[in-house]
Formats: structure tokens, sequence, C-alpha cells
């Protein structure tokens, strides 16, 4: 080593700090969250965000991140009802000096979010590193979301203000520019006292306003009417504060904000089933794809799982017939729910399997779900049924067996316990030996929470989807009866059948025995409620709000 040189000591410790990502979640839909944003959340190691977004940017975070909670109560807060809101600075350079990932969420856009500026300023004077990942800002997107364009074809100048720091000064710019479009930033508390600061500045009593509340998500709502009338449409309907009393709401000023224009453009409060609360009544990994679709539709999924999914008791039985499926003792496979299929799955992955043991195996695939979850496993199905998705479609599609052709006459059929026996008669009459094999057990699962049990039977839910005869049979076992106001949709008509003997007045049946079509069929329901009621001059209602006694609801 070379004497002058200095010993690794004598060098400076050199600090490791972390990386702060600013992010906007958006207004309050979860899918407007940007691919950027999205990436962002899955690399962090700690996330600050408001309790507004939390639920929105959590999804999309690794499991074991870091949340420390901005508003806690101490005992002393606590006994007075008030929560401590802490420091999200001290929070966000804390864990960046550590060296952490930190990504700090705040609603809309962090670009224009004033504590998000101030947080990036601490960043950059203790230099730590940041970055900005841009959202849709509420201002923008509720309206969007609400029917009001806030530019037309005249290109009218767009101006912001947040009523709730606006200065006299403020007000007095805005409302001078009569021809301007105006986006206010506002609670229900103080969104009337705004439109008559408009008015006091200039603008007149008879322009044109929305109000939209819980804009972008399934609770949003929408009132139109001029800046002189807004005060009393609140008190004729009724508009009670939020519960938390500083709700923000979005309204839009200015002639793009007219009840004609906002009447042909409001495509999200116009979805069929739009607020609508949806019971599923399955196991979670079936209610997935459903809950998705019925979100499109505009409503509100509530997942209820009715039925557990165990191994079966003995699993010598299933370790017999896989092992058989390698060494070539069937012809065919058949699955019959998605469920078979992840039993097949795990037992394959328990001795080091995949997709390849098939080669040389016909499959069969009951429906459209249980194909696709064959695809995600890596396996093409050969037989899907081209009509009724069921095991009596399936045997219409089935062929005979033939010594010619068929060099083996055996089926493996891994089934639940309480399968019919439908597909193994038809198979046998059909020419073929058939392993009926129990792969799971289905029992009735633990009953759902207090609240879930009694929204069921008090009229909480706008709709039920009843996908098979056991989930008529365990929801009514562990939660209750639905309440008569609640919409029953079922699958076809065995299920029918089993909610009718239950009592259940059954007011959608799905054309075709799947769960996509059960969904389709409820949005056609609500669609042509929606339109009865507006033909008849009427407020469109959810199933809910119409029950017997029932109170009025706060707006928010």
């Amino acid at each position: 080593m070379n004497p002058s040189s200095p010993t690794p000591s004598a060098f400076p410790a050199v600090a490791v700090q972390g990386l702060v990502t600013f992010l906007g979640a958006g207004p309050g839909d979860p899918g407007l969250l940007t691919l950027r944003a999205v990436e962002a959340l899955a690399a962090a190691d700690v996330l600050v965000a408001e309790p507004e977004v939390l639920d929105v940017v959590r999804t999309h975070a690794r499991a074991g991140v870091d949340t420390p909670q901005l508003t806690v109560a101490d005992e002393k807060s606590a006994a007075a009802g008030v929560p401590v809101i802490r420091d999200a600075a001290n929070l966000v350079m804390e864990a960046a000096r550590s060296g952490r990932r930190v990504v700090r969420a705040v609603t809309g856009d962090p670009g224009l979010d004033g504590n998000a500026a101030a947080e990036m300023l601490a960043c950059a004077n203790e230099g730590i590193p940041f970055e900005v990942v841009p959202g849709v800002a509420t201002a923008v997107g509720v309206p969007a979301y609400a029917g009001v364009p806030l530019r037309g074809d005249k290109g009218a100048d767009v101006r912001f203000v947040d009523a709730r720091h606006a200065s006299p000064r403020c007000w007095a710019e805005v409302g001078a520019g009569e021809g301007s479009v105006v986006v206010v930033s506002a609670t229900l508390e103080t969104v009337a006292a705004a439109a008559a600061e408009l008015v006091s500045a200039g603008r007149k009593p008879e322009t044109p306003l929305t109000v939209t509340v819980g804009g972008t998500t399934t609770r949003q709502r929408t009132w139109t009417a001029t800046l002189g009338t807004i005060a009393q449409v609140f008190k004729q309907g009724k508009v009670l504060p939020s519960p938390e009393g500083s709700r923000p709401v979005i309204a839009v000023v200015g002639e793009q904000g007219a009840a004609a224009r906002r009447e042909e453009l409001a495509w999200f409060e116009s979805k069929p089933l739009f607020g609508w609360r949806v019971l599923v009544p399955r196991t979670k990994e079936q209610a997935a794809s459903l809950s998705d679709q019925l979100r499109s539709y505009g409503a509100v999924p509530h997942e209820v799982p009715t039925i557990a999914v165990e191994p079966p008791r003995t699993p010598q039985q299933m370790e017999r017939a896989v092992k058989g499926l390698v060494t070539g003792r069937y012809e065919w496979i058949a699955f019959t729910s998605v469920n078979a299929v992840k039993a097949v799955r795990e037992k394959f992955e328990e001795y080091g399997l995949d997709a390849r043991a098939f080669a040389g195996i016909k499959v069969a695939a009951v429906g459209e779900q249980t194909a696709a979850a064959l695809v995600e496993f890596g396996v093409k199905p050969d037989l899907v049924p081209s009509g009724e998705q069921s095991a009596a479609g399936l045997l219409e599609d089935w062929p005979p067996y033939d010594p010619v052709f068929d060099p083996i006459d055996r089926v493996f059929l891994p089934r639940a316990d309480i399968a019919t026996e439908t597909l193994v008669a038809g198979l046998i009459e059909l020419g073929w030996e058939v392993d009926d094999v129990t792969a799971y057990r289905t029992v009735r699962a633990s009953p759902p929470p207090a609240d879930t049990r009694e929204a069921i039977k008090g009229g909480g839910f706008d709709a039920v989807l009843f996908t098979s005869s056991s989930t008529v049979r365990n929801l009514v076992g562990i939660a209750g009866k639905p309440h008569n106001v609640t919409v029953i949709a079922c699958i076809g008509p065995a299920t029918a059948k089993t909610a009718e003997e239950h009592g259940l007045r059954v007011d959608v049946l799905s054309p075709e025995p799947s769960v996509s079509k059960l969904a389709e069929a409820l949005a056609a329901y609500g669609e042509a409620r929606r339109e009865a009621a507006k033909e008849a001059g009427e407020a469109v209602a959810r199933p809910s709000e119409r029950r017997p006694g029932a109170r009025r609801r706060r707006t928010t």
C-alpha cells in the first residue's frame, strides 16, 4: 500500500439517500391512476398517502409496504374526538434519509397541492432526490365524469378557484369575466356562499351552475341549478352536509354547464347500474371477473364468499389420477370448474410438473371461465361447448368412443365432492370409462360480518346474483334471506327454482348459464328501470332507496 494513500477509514462516510416520488392519485376513480404511478407504487418501500386516496393506491403497492398514517389519535385527542394530523414532510424525509423509496400520494395532481409543493421544497433544501408523477386533476376529472365540458366550440376561457382559500380580489377577478367558465373547488357547506360571491362580483344570477359531489366514484351525484337558485335547490332537496363536514365538491359555472348539455353528456351517472350495491355470493377467486364486469356498469360489487373450497379428505385418489395422466392412462381430461383447474394445477406444482404434462391428452372445459383458467395455466382446451355452458352442453359436443381412432377409452374427471352425475352418466352412455375423482370439497363459508348480514336482511343491497343453487342455500344459511326490495338475479332455471323455494322473488333470469350473461341481464334490467322512471317523470332511484320506511340517507 502506498504510505501516502489514506486509509479506508479516512474517507468521509457517504449518506445513503432514498428517493421520494410525489404522486397524483387522481380524483377518486382507481382506474385513473397512470401507468407510471402504478410502477412507482410497486417499487415503494414506504407509502405516505392522504386518507382519501389510501385505498386507491394501496392495492398497487407490494405486500409489506410501510404505510404510516397521517391521521392518528393519542389518548387526549381521542377523548376529545379530534384527530391529530402528523407532519407528512417529516415522515417522508425521515424515510428517505434511511435510503428507502418513498411514495407520497395526494388527491388529484401534486402540482396543484400546496402541501405537496412545500414538501418538495423541504426535500430540495435537504438534498433529498425526488420526482413528480402527475395525476388527473380533480378540477378537470370531476367535470369530465359529470358530463360537463369545460370548453365548447366557442373556446371560452377556463378559470379555477379554490373557494376555501379565495380572497375578495380573486372573486372580483373571476366574477368579472362574463364569458369565461369558472371551476370552483368548494364544500357542500360553502358552495352556496361561493355562488353568492360570484353574483356580487358581477356574474348574472341566471348563469348555469352544476355541482358534483363524490366525483369519479360510484357515490357521484350532480345537481344542475343557477348561481341564484343553488341554495334553494339544496334546501328543497334536503341535501345534507357530509359527516366529515368538508367533503370537496366541484362546481362549474358558465354556459358549458347548461342543463340540456349535461343531460346529453352525463355518461357516467347514466350507467345502467350506477351506484347499485350488488351482492356477489361466490368464492373470492370466482367473484373477481364478475365484479369487474359489474363495475363497468357502474355498480359497487360486494363479494361475500358462501362456499369455501378445501382439499379432499383422502388425497390418494387424486394422486393416483395425476400419476395416471402422466403415464398415459387417459385419452381425455374434463374440467367442469375453475376450482377443478386450480386443484389439478396445485397437484402438478406439488410434483414439479407443468402444462407440458398434458401433451397427447385431449382437454375439455365446461365453459368460457374454465377455459380461460386453463389458458392461463398454459393449456388450450380441445373442446368447449358450442351451445349451453354446462355438463349437458359439453355432452352435446363430446364425441362417442371409437376403438379405431381412440387408443384409450378412459376419461379423467376431477370434480367437487357434491357434483351431479349428469356428466358421468352421459360419458358412460357414449362408451367411455370414467375416473370420477374428488379434486376438492365445497363447504359452507363462515358468516359475513354483522353489518353485511344486516344489509342483506334490511334491504341495504340493490341486487344479489345467484350463480348456482348452492349459493342460494348457503347465503340464506349464513346470512339470512335478502329483503324483498332486493333484485334477485339467477343464472338459470334450476337456481331460480331453488331461490323460489326459499321464498325469494326472481326478477332476472340469465338467457344463458354464464356469469357474464347474468351480469348483462342485470344491467339490462337496471337500464329498463331507469328508462321507465324517466318516462314517468320520476327521479331515478335504486331499489334499496325504495324500501318501505327507509330513512333518507345522507348525500355523501
